[in-house]
């Protein structure tokens, strides 16, 4: 696939903004929360982060968003959406090495988000968390590779250490180095907090005996968790992170879209999602989708902030929505600050429940 990015410059995109004080601000109808009261810690670890993230594999990437190319206007645009996160109270970013069109690319989506950190700079101090990840391809070995890859996602983040180092995925052989290279990043001072990603209960529970053997905890389990996207509850992922003390960051929330109730069986979703989220699929799923606006509207919310809301109310979840622009970003503001009413709970869980779940990455099977 080829790359468009060609004229894409960075600085010229960059200007100064006033400092804004940093704020999480629901609608109307719910009670205002800053942002500081909304932080939850990650598993045993001593890190906190705002009850809801931002994920930016979107951001650069030429492979399955951004309709295969990326250009000045989508990275204005991601970048906007970092800034308006921040002005919104929301400073947790997760990427990925491997996120963005490609590791030495100028639009990897580490090297944008560093980009984007260092233009917040000039307005002043910017406290956000960076969680980034390691990618377990068949020809790294033992722990030295995880330090190596840590260090050059440092390099592209152009910062001297990340909040959380995950490992993206279970490497195919070599899980215990990958493991040890963890428990040595936290040692080294290169991270503040070690997590996994993909994950199942056997393997986590495995990851979480090493690491406590060396007195540090494992924070978090990365994994695709949403309304219509249940398996963590079926495979018991959810269960052993409660069980342990591990946070679960849900990633792909909104099933990548398919909850906001923009897409219908005769507007599905363009690209490698439509053939996920078929026009067979989104007609079984509009009773559903449905009610989330039916019970969006008696809170003055929208189906994107209740379908966040609801993972949020599963407790001990923090949910990781991609924001490619600012109207996204500002939108997921709105999830945190009230909260479902248990009934409401599972009458949505009894109505997804009608709809199989689509299938999950591969990944999630090793």
């Amino acid at each position: 696939m080829a790359l468009q990015a060609s004229g894409v410059t960075l600085i010229s995109l960059f200007h100064q903004r006033r400092p804004l004080v940093v704020r999480a601000v629901a609608s109307d109808s719910a009670s205002t929360i800053t942002g500081e009261r909304e932080k939850v810690k990650l598993g045993g670890s001593d890190l906190r982060v705002t009850r809801l993230g931002i994920g930016a594999w979107a951001w650069g990437d030429t492979t399955y968003w951004n309709d295969f190319q990326w250009d000045d206007r989508k990275l204005k645009a991601a970048k906007e959406a970092f800034n308006s996160s921040i002005d919104g109270g929301i400073n947790f970013f997760d990427t990925a090495e491997v996120y963005g069109a490609g590791i030495t690319t100028a639009v990897n989506s580490e090297t944008l988000i560093g980009s984007f950190i260092k233009q917040r700079q000039r307005t002043g101090q910017v406290d956000v968390a960076i969680a980034t990840k390691f990618a377990a391809l068949p020809w790294r070995f033992g722990r030295g590779s995880v330090i190596s890859a840590l260090k050059s996602s440092l390099s592209r983040l152009g910062l001297s250490s990340v909040d959380l180092y995950q490992l993206h995925w279970p490497g195919i052989w070599g899980n215990e180095g990958y493991i040890d290279g963890l428990g040595d990043a936290v040692e080294m001072g290169l991270v503040k907090a070690v997590g996994v990603s993909n994950y199942s209960e056997k393997r986590l529970r495995e990851a979480h005996k090493r690491l406590m053997a060396r007195g540090i905890p494992l924070a978090s389990n990365q994994v695709n968790y949403s309304l219509i996207y249940r398996i963590p509850e079926e495979n018991g992922v959810k269960a052993a992170c409660d069980d342990l003390g591990v946070t679960l960051i849900a990633y792909s929330p909104i099933a990548q879209g398919i909850l906001t109730g923009k897409y219908t069986p005769e507007n599905p979703p363009t690209g490698p999602r439509g053939r996920i989220y078929t026009k067979e699929f989104l007609t079984k799923l509009q009773p559903l989708l449905s009610a989330i606006k039916e019970i969006g509207q008696k809170y003055g919310k929208t189906s994107t902030q209740l379908a966040l809301n609801w993972l949020i109310c599963q407790e001990n979840v923090v949910p990781i929505p991609g924001a490619k622009n600012a109207e996204q970003a500002t939108e997921f503001v709105g999830a945190l600050g009230w909260k479902l009413k248990d009934h409401e709970v599972e009458e949505l869980r009894a109505l997804a429940s009608k709809t199989r779940s689509v299938i999950g990455f591969p990944v999630e099977k090793l």
